[in-house]
């Protein structure tokens, strides 16, 4: 079993930057990657960006790339999303989570990100 816990979302206006965190524990030696996803209120959960645990490999949605940067500290098992230029439709829970190659079977509780105009 593995937790999963973000931390670090706020509001920030448009054009600004914030981090997130999410601290794993547990069983982390079965990670195999992690992810953010972001859901926006009356909209559906979409994928961010990921990162392989083991070799740092990332990938990004579209909507982000070049504008959010994702990493990790293994030795924490920590896992950050950067996001800089901020705009509004960033506006978002942000969500953690943790699992396989196929499958993300940990998640967070999310972390609430605002973006003013």
């Amino acid at each position: 079993q593995v937790q999963v816990e973000e931390s670090g979302g706020g509001l920030v206006q448009a054009g600004g930057s914030l981090r997130v965190s999410c601290a794993a524990s547990g069983r982390t030696f079965n990670m195999y990657r992690m992810g953010w996803f972001r859901q926006a209120q009356g909209k559906e959960r979409l994928f961010v960006a990921s990162i392989n645990w083991s070799s740092g490999s990332a990938r990004y949605a579209d909507s982000v790339r070049g504008r959010f940067t994702i990493s990790r500290d293994n030795a924490k098992n920590t896992m950050y999303l950067q996001m800089n230029s901020l705009k509004p439709e960033d506006t978002a829970v942000y969500y953690c989570a943790a699992g396989g190659p196929q499958t993300y079977d940990y998640w967070g509780q999310g972390t609430q990100v605002t973006v003013s105009s």
